[in-house]
């Protein structure tokens, strides 16, 4: 008989983790594992006004070693009154968990919790190891969180051969995709200093208005690149634009940008933050810019690590799953530059959604997917 994840998706949503808080989650999970021969490690990082728990749990000393990451944090509800029940109750109604977390991603570490017990039971002389990373600091900053966990397990020797990432990445039905990466993401500020003057006398002003529209225009007159074999093309989206200017014969003494870039394997942040430093220039603008990234692109290349996910989560579930690197910015990021790391998880259609929610049959058969991974991955 198969372990149900439901209780233990239950228990970890009825914990109110917004992040930073964990208000019990990480207790809950580290109960779980070390009933199942765990070894377990608690870290706390950050400030003191946003302390953030984290998990590292390990089972075995041997090759080859799986880590399976998640966050047991969440986003905040929004007004409780606009969901059928409360976020935070964990409520099965009509064969569907709801609460916030069910889908993204408390649901999927009770289905990999499962899983793994299931996987133990059946595979007790299995060689390898099993380890799992749980943070509670995914959904904000992100700073005190997987990226400093990693640090310390690379400090005392465990470092995974792999990992797999639990977010849902599921679109229509359970299976069809495997993320293999992602796109990188920078944000760039900009100030455009100008003289101010009237509008009638533009030879005594220097309008920045017009400096930051000649340096943006070219830069989102062409594409930045047409893809590449496993990324779409990248995008440069103006995401905010301000000269705090209320009167219409002034010519200001300042303009403001703010842009997003979204970029693929054929660039670096540092190379696309030269390619706008150099734009500014052309137009001859004197100016400042802000630069920062949260997550240069990252590509596991297809091959053995991520053929074995493909064919697990085949045999379980049928769906032969599409490589796939869409989508934001994960935990992923950091734990591509240690090894290599895939994404999988369930189906994401009500993440960070009023009534989020997971179907109970979907959290079983992800749990069933989980144990054919460890049984394709640990021989």
């Amino acid at each position: 008989m198969s372990t149900d994840p439901v209780p233990l998706a239950q228990a970890l949503i009825r914990c109110r983790s917004v992040t930073p808080a964990d208000d019990g989650a990480l207790d809950i999970v580290q109960r779980a594992l070390e009933a199942l021969g765990f070894a377990c490690t608690r870290m706390v990082f950050g400030p003191e006004d946003y302390r953030v728990d984290n998990l590292f749990a390990r089972l075995g000393t041997g090759a080859p070693h799986l880590c399976y990451a998640g966050h047991t944090d969440v986003v905040p509800p929004g007004d409780p009154a606009a969901w059928a029940d409360d976020p935070f109750a964990g409520v099965v109604r009509d064969g569907v968990l709801f609460g916030r977390g069910a889908c993204d991603m408390k649901g999927g570490i009770a289905a990999f919790i499962a899983g793994l017990t299931d996987f133990l039971a059946a595979r007790p002389d299995h060689t390898g190891s099993i380890s799992l990373l749980i943070t509670g600091d995914e959904e904000a900053r992100s700073i005190d969180g997987t990226a400093k966990v990693l640090e310390w397990m690379q400090a005392n020797g465990q470092i995974p051969d792999m990992a797999l990432v639990g977010e849902p990445t599921s679109r229509a039905a359970l299976g069809d995709v495997v993320k293999i990466g992602r796109r990188g993401s920078l944000t760039a500020r900009i100030t455009v200093e100008g003289k101010q003057g009237h509008s009638a006398y533009p030879n005594a002003a220097d309008n920045p208005i017009h400096r930051l529209v000649a340096a943006l225009g070219p830069l989102l007159a062409a594409p930045l690149d047409n893809g590449s074999a496993h990324f779409p093309p990248s995008t440069l989206q103006v995401t905010g634009f301000d000269v705090g200017n209320a009167a219409s014969n002034v010519i200001p003494a300042a303009a403001r940008a703010m842009l997003n870039l979204r970029f693929n394997d054929h660039h670096t942040s540092a190379a696309l933050t030269e390619r706008l430093h150099a734009a500014l220039r052309a137009a001859g603008a004197r100016y400042t810019l802000q630069a920062e990234c949260s997550g240069e692109s990252f590509l596991t290349q297809p091959g053995p690590f991520v053929d074995a996910l493909s064919r697990a989560i085949t045999r379980a579930t049928g769906v032969t799953p599409a490589l796939d690197t869409g989508g934001g910015t994960s935990d992923a990021r950091f734990i591509a530059r240690y090894c290599p790391v895939a994404e999988f998880g369930g189906v994401g259609a009500t993440l960070h959604q009023v009534d989020e929610r997971a179907p109970v049959e979907e959290l079983h058969r992800l749990a069933a997917t989980y144990r054919a991974i460890l049984e394709e991955l640990l021989p």
